[in-house]
């Protein structure tokens, strides 16, 4: 009964927002289009190829809003340095699923911890903040292009 109820997920979900890093400890930049392979991940991002596992790093804006007020400041996605800000959808919902963003197939491949980083940009209780909160790592399988608006949906429901 469980395993069926794990399968439904409510509705697609939307990608509000796409950033790469272009090199490590280096600001994130916003982009409306990114281009995705299974050998380098996201084109330009400075984890291409590094680590099949963390290619593509997702968060629920929602979690943003929690953060912000956790942490009583407004918090940008640039910030916590993940790729892909999906609203209106449960990202834990994918866990050993694969899910289509614009047709590009990826594969969850586990939580996206916070890094000790965090305290840094966050500031102070930034870490704690954002354990629980900070969304998912993904392999992409088929090559595309994930674009801004696009929705996000899991392959089980089909």
């Amino acid at each position: 009964m469980i395993k069926t109820l794990m399968e439904n997920d409510a509705k697609a979900g939307t990608v509000s927002w796409i950033g790469i890093r272009p090199d490590k400890k280096k600001p994130l930049q916003s982009c409306s289009m990114v281009q995705v392979n299974p050998k380098q991940g996201l084109v330009g991002d400075h984890y291409s190829a590094n680590s099949k596992k963390r290619q593509v790093t997702l968060i629920q804006a929602e979690h943003i809003a929690a953060l912000n007020s956790f942490l009583d400041r407004e918090i940008t996605p640039e910030q916590l340095r993940r790729n892909i800000v999906v609203e209106g959808f449960n990202l834990l919902s994918l866990a050993k699923k694969r899910f289509e963003i614009d047709g590009v197939v990826l594969q969850m491949t586990g939580l996206c911890h916070p890094c000790s980083r965090m305290e840094e940009v966050l500031g102070y209780g930034g870490y704690n903040a954002l354990r629980g909160h900070g969304g998912i790592t993904a392999t992409v399988i088929t090559a595309g292009e994930i674009r801004r608006g696009a929705k996000i949906v899991s392959l089980a429901d089909r």
